[in-house]
């Protein structure tokens, strides 16, 4: 129901009964209550319906290219934020000055006798040194006393009906602590040889993850910062419970995987939203992408491995990272059945060993099916998103590339050495850093030291291995292909990612 309208009280319709049983008497029965209900019915029509708060916060680092289009956004909503405050932490460019445009308040006309109301605050906080996670807290501060925090990051754009329906939806139950909108990256203005595949693979990626949140419930391991609202009950739940100043801490590469998991610890449900829409920033260049997914997948190993880490706790049997569990293991077996294949098909042709089979295609012919299925789920697919199914080439390069980052933050994880993420990751969206390379180096100089081994081998030896390993790869690429195999043939529900 939207803010304008209004239903009649069960009293008030009760009155109205009474006042049709007094008209069964005759039109001068009883005049005088007659004009009493009318004046009740109007009395109680003019009584303002509830309408919960909503506090927005938008922590923004560097972010002068994209503020304006974000607030934009936010003033086009159906249901605005009763509030909007940018926070502006360690910021080089001119974030603030882009911003302080739009600061005071804003008036727009949603009906014919229907206005809403917000107010932008634009805060430069300074050097922060907890960064985001800073920012977040700060925010938080300002609009505790609202129903809902909505968290937005300074390069997200949603669409105009984001905000209502992520309050309609938290609203419609208690039991909800926080709720993720469906993310995608905008494609319309990418351009250059390297980016348009590059976003293309993570729309894909973005897509499969949230299908699989959707078909698990909706139940959303991660409320991804991007575009979210949460209940301020439950963050407040959520300090108390971990006895917290603040609801976000800074003791995880991935500060929203850590409280959307306190969220659910205090008894609360964590979802993705149904059709509230946000496009997020995607990153355009291999350094940078390799930056942000080695940040993710370390901050879900430290919250996924057993052990204490400093102020870090360890909770693999956590539902929420049940879903993290299946990604890593998934992974693992893409990097077995991969890697093993190109080994022995190299090994096998330097001994003419190598003999073709057409039950090989069937692999990736089914992988192509699956990807195909995950572009159509998409709603706002595009010609891009079905050739990057289709092509086999884009999607195999893509999930190489993955690889690398899957590696580079096990391995990072592995040697227990304190590295800043956060700021490797601006480091890399700067265009500095080669850190991206690493995964392709360790390939390089595996394959060299597997060639100089394979040759020093007599040739007994090498058919002996490649008798043994092939059965092995095709036992495992059966049991891969029938999970794709199954994942094709799973109902999506309707659902549109």
């Amino acid at each position: 129901m939207s803010a304008g309208t209004r239903t009649p009280s069960a009293s008030a319709q009760s009155a109205s009964r009474g006042t049709e049983s007094a008209r069964v008497g005759g039109p001068s029965a009883r005049p005088d209550l007659d004009e009493f209900a009318s004046d009740f019915i109007e009395s109680v029509e003019a009584l303002p319906t509830y309408r919960p708060t909503v506090g927005c916060i938008i922590p923004a680092y560097n972010e002068e290219e994209s503020i304006a289009s974000v607030l934009d956004s936010l003033l086009q909503q159906t249901r605005l934020p009763d509030v909007i405050h940018v926070i502006v932490n360690n910021t080089t460019d001119a974030t603030v000055e882009f911003a302080s445009h739009y600061a005071g308040p804003h008036v727009r006309r949603t009906g014919p006798d229907e206005y809403q109301e917000t107010e932008i605050f634009v805060h430069d906080i300074g050097v922060n040194p907890d960064k985001k996670v800073g920012a977040l807290n700060y925010g938080y501060d300002l609009v505790e006393g609202y129903d809902y925090l909505l968290g937005v990051d300074g390069d997200t754009t949603a669409d105009p009906t984001a905000v209502q329906n992520l309050v309609d939806e938290i609203s419609s139950d208690t039991r909800i602590g926080g709720i993720s909108a469906i993310y995608s990256i905008d494609d319309t203005d990418v351009h250059g040889p390297m980016s348009p595949f590059l976003i293309a693979g993570q729309r894909a990626q973005f897509a499969a993850f949230n299908m699989s949140n959707m078909l698990k419930g909706r139940n959303m391991a991660v409320l991804g910062g991007q575009f979210s609202i949460f209940s301020t009950t439950a963050l407040r739940e959520v300090m108390e419970d971990s006895h917290q100043q603040t609801p976000w801490v800074k003791d995880s590469e991935v500060e929203d995987s850590l409280l959307s998991l306190q969220i659910k610890s205090a008894g609360y449900l964590t979802k993705i939203s149904a059709q509230a829409r946000a496009n997020v920033g995607g990153m355009h260049t291999l350094r940078s992408l390799d930056a942000q997914q080695v940040k993710w997948n370390f901050g879900a190993i430290e919250l996924m491995w057993p052990g204490q880490r400093g102020d870090t706790k360890g909770q693999p049997f956590h539902p929420n990272l049940r879903l993290r569990w299946f990604e890593h293991f998934s992974m693992l077996v893409n990097i077995i059945t991969r890697v093993m294949f190109v080994l022995l098909l190299v090994a096998s042709l330097s001994i003419d060993a190598f003999v073709f089979s057409p039950l090989w295609l069937i692999p990736p012919v089914v992988a192509v099916i699956l990807n195909l299925r995950v572009a159509i789920s998409m709603k706002s697919r595009n010609w891009k998103d079905i050739l990057f199914a289709l092509l086999v080439a884009p999607a195999e390069i893509y999930m190489w590339i993955r690889i690398g980052h899957f590696l580079r933050a096990w391995t990072k994880f592995a040697s227990r050495k304190q590295v800043d993420n956060w700021a490797e990751q601006a480091k890399a969206e700067r265009g500095s850093g080669n850190a991206y390379l690493v995964p392709l180096i360790g390939l390089l100089a595996t394959v060299a030291a597997l060639t100089f081994v394979w040759f020093q081998l007599s040739t007994d030896v090498q058919s002996l291995i490649l008798w043994v390993c092939w059965p092995i790869l095709g036992v495992i690429t059966v049991l891969q292909t029938l999970g794709m195999f199954f994942s094709v043939i799973r109902r999506h529900r309707g659902y549109r990612v």
